[in-house]
């Protein structure tokens, strides 16, 4: 008797897991089936107000990793002096790179072998003042650096401009939305949900100037024209439908 009141209880458990899986599938498969997803973009156009510039020296092969320790303090404390009589402030200058290594050379003769040492450091330079990106690029390289590289154009505080990108965004995928329902039939909804990418495009420049540039070649870095242009901020937005 026992036995068969412990089969009838198992088969009515089975049973009822039966009808709550299929119930849950059936859930799951109508949630999906009632859902309708449009994504729209808003994109606003600002003129960069900040320039980030890559500063920086590299020694060349030196007898001791003391004398090239040595010349890399030297130049680089110049440099930095040089963009702060410009105006740009300490703490937007900031150390992003310090190597000191071993530099080999290899000739028929000797094989390979030690030739020295040298430094290679860089720094990250924000210019708040845009008229002054010229000045910068020739006061650091007239003060010792042999390393410039990506500038980039940003703006500073994008807050606003991002809101005023989010809502064109939401607008246009509403728009387009309803667009869709109308011409497919659909009757859309309540949104259930609501996800957001966002992205900002900046500008950018790059440059390299050799140690071995001659003084006039240095000179001639003021006369070049940088332009910031104007810089994208972009908010993609996908609104989620349910569907009635």
């Amino acid at each position: 008797m026992n036995k068969t009141y412990a089969f009838l209880a198992t088969l009515v458990i089975i049973a009822v897991s039966a009808i709550v899986i299929t119930a849950l599938v059936a859930t799951n498969k109508s949630n999906n089936q009632d859902r309708f997803s449009v994504t729209g973009s808003g994109i606003v156009y600002s003129k960069a107000d900040i320039a980030k510039l890559q500063v920086g020296i590299k020694t060349g092969a030196k007898v001791t990793a003391v004398d090239a320790t040595r010349e890399a303090t030297a130049r680089m404390n110049d440099i930095v002096g040089e963009l702060k009589r410009l105006g740009i402030e300490e703490k937007d200058i900031k150390t992003t790179e310090y190597n000191l290594s071993p530099v080999f050379v290899t000739t028929k003769a000797e094989g390979r072998k030690l030739s020295g040492y040298e430094v290679v450091q860089n720094m990250a330079v924000k210019i708040r003042d845009l008229s002054k990106i010229a000045d910068v690029i020739t006061g650091a390289t007239q003060k010792g650096a042999n390393l410039m590289d990506n500038i980039q154009f940003t703006i500073d505080d994008e807050y606003a401009l991002k809101n005023k990108a989010r809502e064109m965004a939401i607008q246009k995928a509403k728009e387009k939305a309803e667009l869709i329902a109308k011409q497919s039939g659909m009757n859309l909804g309540r949104v259930v949900s609501v996800n957001e990418n966002q992205s900002g495009w900046g500008r950018s420049y790059s440059n390299s100037v050799n140690e071995s540039y001659t003084m006039n070649t240095k000179d001639a870095v003021a006369g070049q024209s940088i332009e910031s242009g104007q810089n994208e901020v972009r908010v993609e937005v996908t609104l989620v439908y349910e569907v009635k």
